[in-house]
């Protein structure tokens, strides 16, 4: 038989490149995630790594195991989803992670339905940026992550992940109350705001950046960013000081002493970022997980309701 564990070590060697960054990823020691490769060579009777310069890749026999070990994995999520089915799933332990705002929009409101819902069920939500958030399902120290797409995201067929629309988060102008288009009820364009200064995050330091770029480009212009700010928090405050204008999804909170105005966008379809649901592949249909995403799928529709 094979151990399935060894399957999910061979596959955190390919995702991370080395034996050492797999390692971390999996809460385990250097030394244990090679004697994990070791034993499943022996197992197979293949060589699974071979020596490259002062590190090892993996074999063409390696790359065969992992293709059919991510089919394996996913039928054991199934098999384990059938048996939590057949056992009920109103109680235990589920563990969710996102992106900050998805954290105080979406994450914790779900969370306190689910604990009125289920009062022998366990929340546990952490903060992650979408590349830890990943790592966190496939160590299995979260089974639901909520995931805004960037560079580092898998692509929609990756085996290992199953990943669905949550929300399409709607963006708004965010200006100044004393702004000239703060009065505007019908909406902006953002050709309107071509020759503002723009508060921004710095290129590379969050996919906002790239968003905003992009729709400005399709609008016919280049966002002239006086300032680099990231925390949504901090984007309103310097807005609210006359600094320049931005971009901010709905789910982003501000502060009302921050004096900002968030007026909507006209045109379609909507500007908006996607917000996704990822898990495990094969795992939705678990109790826990069933329900996870029910809550969070209610709080997402109010959101995109208001």
């Amino acid at each position: 038989m094979i151990d399935l564990r060894r399957i999910q070590v061979l596959r955190a060697v390919h995702q991370h490149g080395t034996v050492t960054a797999a390692a971390a990823a999996l809460h385990l020691t250097p030394s244990a995630v090679s004697h994990h490769l070791r034993e499943l060579a022996r197992e197979l009777k293949v060589p699974l790594v071979e020596p490259r310069g002062r590190g090892i890749r993996l074999t063409g026999a390696a790359h065969v195991v992992i293709e059919h070990g991510d089919a394996m994995v996913a039928r054991w999520e199934e098999a384990e989803s059938a048996l939590e089915a057949y056992r009920s799933g109103a109680a235990g332990l589920l563990r969710m992670c996102g992106f900050p705002s998805a954290v105080a929009a979406l994450l914790g409101p779900a969370a306190a339905r689910l604990r009125a819902a289920h009062p022998g069920l366990t929340v546990e939500v952490s903060e992650c940026e979408t590349p830890t958030g990943f790592d966190l399902l496939l160590s299995t120290d979260a089974d639901i992550a909520v995931l805004a797409p960037s560079e580092e995201f898998p692509y929609p067929g990756d085996a290992r992940f199953d990943q669905r629309t949550l929300l399409n988060d709607r963006l708004d102008l965010l200006v100044p109350a004393g702004h000239p288009l703060a009065a505007r009820e019908a909406g902006v364009r953002l050709e309107d705001v071509a020759h503002e200064d723009w508060v921004l995050p710095a290129p590379g330091s969050c996919d906002h950046h790239q968003r905003v770029v992009v729709f400005c480009a399709v609008a016919g212009f280049t966002p002239k960013v006086a300032h680099q700010v990231k925390e949504w928090m901090a984007v309103s405050a310097m807005v609210g000081a006359g600094l320049g204008v931005s971009l901010i999804p709905r789910t982003a909170p501000t502060l009302p002493g921050h004096g900002v105005v968030r007026v909507p966008l006209a045109g379609e379809p909507p500007l908006a970022r996607r917000i996704l649901t990822c898990v495990r592949q094969g795992s939705r249909d678990h109790p826990l997980v069933h329900n996870g995403l029910k809550a969070l799928q209610e709080v997402a529709d109010e959101v995109a309701a208001r």
